[in-house]
């Protein structure tokens, strides 16, 4: 079987600091893939290159047997989304709105979201439990309520693969449990999911491999 995402020989530097060094690691369609490590030791670096955010410099990452660097942004995002670990929206848009925003890749150009992107985005909103916030300012709801926004946002793509930047982080408790039922339920559903994060009792129980990421690799 071929893996969705491959990573070979993978090093990433910042100028003269050497950030993740000779990194390998195949994800198999469906996984969902723990990275788990202190702060400032590569995994959102990590994250950024499969993400091709980052433009790799040694190495190279196929996704779905293509070379990332082949994809052009609109590809990607029909096939990967990213929550990032903070947010913040420029313009003051419904909740409701910043979902429907994840409908952008399957739009051609000058193509406005239709009356059926609408009704998606929110249909997405009420499977999290979330459609009490669509006609709440994204700039005035709490940060856990962000971070379901943007999980609702990212399922609006419909991808195959998606990319959590520590998800937990700076959540109570309850938005913590709600999030990790959520990627849950992601995973039984047959998405990819790569995440970060420094909680061990986060992962332990919830991904199918969890990579011990120390300074530089694994």
């Amino acid at each position: 079987m071929q893996p969705i995402v491959s990573v070979s020989n993978l090093s990433f530097a910042y100028q003269n600091k050497q950030v993740l060094r000779n990194i390998n690691l195949d994800i198999y369609e469906g996984e969902t893939v723990c990275l788990l490590g202190p702060n400032g030791c590569g995994k959102t670096t990590l994250l950024n290159c499969i993400h091709n955010s980052l433009q790799i410099q040694e190495g190279k990452i196929l996704i779905c047997g293509r070379d990332v660097n082949t994809y052009s942004v609109t590809e990607l995002a029909r096939l990967m989304g990213y929550v990032f670990q903070e947010h913040t929206a420029p313009f003051p848009y419904t909740s409701l709105e910043v979902v429907r925003m994840g409908r952008t890749p399957h739009l051609g150009f000058f193509q406005s979201p239709s009356k059926q992107d609408t009704e998606f985005a929110y249909s997405i909103m009420e499977e999290l439990g979330i459609a009490h916030l669509a006609t709440k300012r994204y700039t005035n709801i709490s940060g856990g309520e962000r971070q379901l926004v943007l999980i609702a946002r990212t399922l609006c793509q419909e991808p195959k693969i998606i990319l959590f930047d520590e998800p937990t982080s700076h959540l109570d408790y309850k938005n913590q449990a709600l999030v990790l039922h959520i990627l849950k339920k992601l995973s039984q559903r047959g998405i990819t999911i790569i995440m970060t994060s420094h909680f061990p009792n986060h992962v332990w129980n919830l991904g199918d491999k969890v990579a011990m990421m120390g300074y530089g690799g694994f």
